[in-house]
């Protein structure tokens, strides 16, 4: 995974460069996504983290063609084709059956008056010249996939009379039908328990390996990425703040971001077992402050970050990437264990 503005890796199944995504408001423009580039290879999971407002949903959802209205820049070669270059009727054959979507809450993208069954059937009849009665059989093989009891029962219900767990397992159901190559998760746990959130994770991790499917996990919380992700993204006002392997994104964060997102986490060291939240409150997009964006809530800031915006350099090793002053060697653990 690289931030390098040079040309795509070619293995590398989706090559995002120098993506700005920018809104036109009453109150101004608003650039949401600035900058931002990143690779993520067939089989890898990509955890991308952030506040809300940090630009992460607003990324993946450009390059599925969903932010309408908006000024896009940059490219993001998939399979070697570009994404923002594409027609409407050329994304719409690419979206569903080659990159599937999970979205944060399954009850309001499942359609509350038709069954799940007559849902999944009908999304993989849009995209493949199949009998009804064959699309079905593949919608019982999908549903006993995620773990859903019974169902060849269960598909005729609707998602009312599923929990909020299986709900987003049919929605992981659906992600599957068309045999993906990639699957963007924008926060696919959040509103679920702790118990079940750990369940729909696990799954998502097992189905990765079994069909070695690469995955985009989009969340606001570290600790969401911490048994899944191979590589890891921090976003902030837009931009990525620090990118790196997990272990080394966990226990040599560089970015103090970063470190404040880890401190957020329970069971972080450094306060005796509180938690530690970021002071203040990210900022309006529309009126960024100079220099780092960050710069108003650091407990490290100097007067360089105030005037000066830091670009992504090498901590380290190519692999390990932060926008930030700091010297290289400010890395350490704020985890306990």
């Amino acid at each position: 995974m690289s931030e390098l503005a040079s040309e795509p890796v070619s293995q590398a199944l989706l090559s995002v460069r120098d993506l700005h995504v920018t809104f036109r408001t009453e109150d101004g423009l608003v650039p949401a996504v600035r900058g931002v580039s990143f690779d993520i290879e067939a089989g890898q999971t990509l955890g991308i983290v952030g506040e809300s407002g940090s630009g992460k949903t607003v990324c993946t959802q450009t390059l599925l063609g969903l932010t309408r209205g908006a000024q896009v820049t940059g490219q993001a070669l998939f399979d070697g084709h570009d994404l923002l270059a594409m027609r409407p009727g050329e994304l719409r054959a690419v979206r569903g059956a080659r990159i599937s979507a999970i979205f944060q809450d399954p009850l309001s993208s499942l359609h509350p008056l038709y069954r799940v069954g007559w849902q999944i059937v009908e999304m993989i009849r849009a995209h493949r010249h199949v009998t009804r009665k064959a699309a079905r059989l593949r919608a019982i093989e999908l549903l006993s996939m995620v773990g859903i009891p019974q169902a060849e029962n269960r598909i005729d219900d609707y998602p009312h009379q599923f929990s909020g767990g299986m709900r987003q397992r049919v929605m992981i159901a659906m992600a599957l039908a068309l045999d993906p190559e990639l699957i963007i998760a924008d926060e696919p746990t959040t509103a679920l328990d702790a118990t079940v959130q750990a369940q729909i994770l696990d799954l998502l991790g097992r189905l990765r390996d079994e069909l070695g499917t690469a995955l985009i996990l989009i969340t606001h919380d570290l600790g969401v990425v911490a048994e899944i992700a191979d590589e890891v993204l921090v976003m902030y006002a837009g931009k990525i703040v620090e990118m790196a392997d997990r272990r080394t994104a966990y226990y040599e964060p560089h970015h103090p971001y970063t470190k404040g997102l880890l401190e957020s986490i329970p069971g972080a060291a450094g306060t005796h077992g509180k938690l530690r939240p970021i002071p203040g409150q990210p900022p309006s997009l529309i009126a960024l402050p100079s220099g780092c964006a960050f710069h108003p809530r650091c407990r490290y800031v100097m007067d360089k970050c105030v005037t000066e915006l830091p670009e992504l350099r090498d901590i380290g090793t190519p692999a390990h990437r932060s926008a930030c002053w700091l010297p290289a060697h400010e890395t350490g653990s704020v985890l306990s264990g």
